[in-house]
């Protein structure tokens, strides 16, 4: 990593950076999940594979003190998988690592994701004192026979439980993970479930459009499917956004809602392109310009047999395209001040074809560039003419 340095822009780098661990235990899999998961391990193969991210935390803090300061994590993030099927102990061992070798900020926003079944008061408890102070739940949808078509191995009852447990627990802070154009799925269960699911009042909301990949049960099965068509997936959307407004929550990206301040302060380093660095099998890092990921062999990850691949140096154009691909994707757009001070580069100038999509899809002022309400859902098609990835 040390030998590979991308675009970093005007700045250099920032003095902060978000660290994701990656946890591929999980208790079944689901029908729709292309993760990198795997389930019935014991509890001697995560000691090992805790050990491996402890030992890799601080290989990455040394190679990265060679090459100039050495950045605080201000965002930690446990995404899997089931984060949640480690215990306390684990989790404490990996923060550990990361506070004596990268520090952690006292602000830091810590994360972990969790399925219902897969944690109870006791444990959820144990998880808060460590000093995750963020759960992120995974509800899906209210309806058993939505549930059962997606593989998933708990009901909404199981949701209610966990949540009503992590606020007892002190979580203050609570995710709640919706998915839409599922198997069974109509237009009036769905809002059923968005209803539902806001009157329980979490503070982040991220909703999802099932998207059927290569390699899991529902690829397999695609052509017996019973999903919704794509103009009642649309009115799902529109439908999604009209129930969440009226229920105090802002859209902030696509498919993210919160309340006031309580975005996901890790997810957006992902959408404005600052650093973060991924620890476990099938981990993905962006840092100093520089995009690499890990493979998804647990076995050689534990071993530590190099498993650090597709390093990719970001160029100058490539690392602008991206800015703005990601950036779009946020309500709020992409700061016109904040781009010519990353770039040394006119956002209008460096993308003029924009210009052509305002103001019908694009609003476009002297402050900012954002899709309007109606260019959401063309998003894509603008985004695809505008940018310019070369041949």
């Amino acid at each position: 990593m040390n030998e590979i340095r991308g675009f970093v822009g005007k700045e250099g780098r920032p003095k902060n950076v978000g660290i994701y661990v990656h946890v591929p235990f999980c208790l079944s899999k689901c029908h729709y999940c292309d993760f990198c998961s795997v389930t019935g391990a014991d509890g001697s193969k995560k000691d090992a594979y805790v050990s491996r991210i402890c030992d890799e935390v601080r290989e990455f803090a040394d190679r990265i003190k060679q090459t100039g300061e050495l950045p605080q994590a201000d965002t930690v993030y446990f995404g899997g998988g089931t984060p949640t099927l480690m215990s306390a102990e684990q989790f404490a061992r990996i923060l550990e690592a990361v506070e004596l070798n990268f520090g952690i900020s006292q602000s830091a926003e810590i994360t972990a994701e969790c399925n219902p079944r897969s944690a109870d008061l006791k444990s959820l408890s144990r998880l808060r004192k460590t000093g995750v102070n963020r759960l992120s739940i995974g509800m899906q949808s209210i309806h058993t026979r939505e549930l059962k078509a997606l593989g998933r191995i708990h009901g909404f009852h199981d949701f209610k439980v966990t949540v009503c447990e992590a606020r007892d627990a002190g979580f203050d802070n609570i995710s709640a993970d919706l998915m839409y154009g599922i198997p069974h799925q109509t237009r009036e269960s769905f809002c059923e479930s968005v209803e539902t699911l806001a009157s329980l009042a979490p503070e982040h909301i991220s909703s999802y459009c099932l998207t059927v990949e290569e390699g899991t049960n529902f690829h397999r099965r695609r052509d017996s499917l019973d999903l919704p068509d794509e103009d009642t997936v649309g009115d799902m959307y529109d439908d999604m956004c009209e129930i969440l407004t009226k229920y105090g929550y802002h859209k902030y990206e696509i498919s993210n809602f919160s309340k006031e301040g309580k975005e996901s302060r890790h997810n957006l380093k992902y959408w404005t392109g600052e650093n973060y660095l991924g620890f476990g099998s099938a981990a993905h890092s962006y840092f100093d310009g520089v995009r690499f990921a890990h493979s998804r062999d647990i076995d050689a990850y534990i071993e530590g047999k190099g498993t650090i691949i597709d390093v990719e140096p970001i160029d100058k154009r490539e690392a602008m395209n991206e800015y703005v691909m990601l950036g779009m994707r946020l309500s709020q757009g992409i700061d016109v001040s904040s781009f010519k001070e990353r770039f040394g580069e006119e956002l209008l100038e460096a993308f003029g074809k924009i210009r052509q999509y305002s103001p019908e899809f694009v609003e476009i002022s002297d402050q900012k560039c954002r899709f309007t309400e109606k260019g959401t859902f063309v998003s894509n098609s603008v985004l695809s003419d505008v940018l310019d990835f070369g041949e």
